[in-house]
């Protein structure tokens, strides 16, 4: 499966953007997808995942309460809205898939099989 990230954007503190994951090749169907972030000079984070069957969704701790991961079945894409946005969440934010993550390993990048190019996120201050 193919995945496109887009949506990132320059957003000043407080402000919101609304990323976008496309999958083309296959469906999301049973996958797990992930949206996960980089910092400069830092190591690749878990932000949010979500269940495709089911719809279980899953947070780290940091943006809790201020994102929120969904899916469209009709678009085939997934969604992180970011509201309430800080400096702190400046980064290359990505989208990865993968159709066997067990829930003990949903928020370990190397566990993702297929991933999507990088969309950037500036928040100013």
């Amino acid at each position: 499966v193919q995945l496109q990230a887009f949506g990132g954007g320059l957003v000043q503190a407080g402000g919101s953007l609304r990323l976008s994951c496309a999958a083309s090749g296959r469906t999301f169907g049973r996958q797990t997808v992930g949206w996960f972030r980089q910092a400069p000079g830092k190591e690749r984070e878990f932000v949010a995942a979500l269940r495709w069957s089911g719809r279980s969704t899953y947070y780290a701790d940091s943006v809790k309460g201020r994102f929120t991961i969904s899916g469209d079945n009709a678009k085939n894409a997934v969604y992180l809205q970011m509201n309430y946005l800080t400096p702190e969440d400046t980064a290359v934010y990505y989208c990865a898939a993968d159709p066997s993550i067990i829930l003990s390993s949903i928020r370990v990048a190397q566990q993702y099989s297929y991933w999507g190019q990088g969309t950037l996120v500036t928040v100013s201050s």
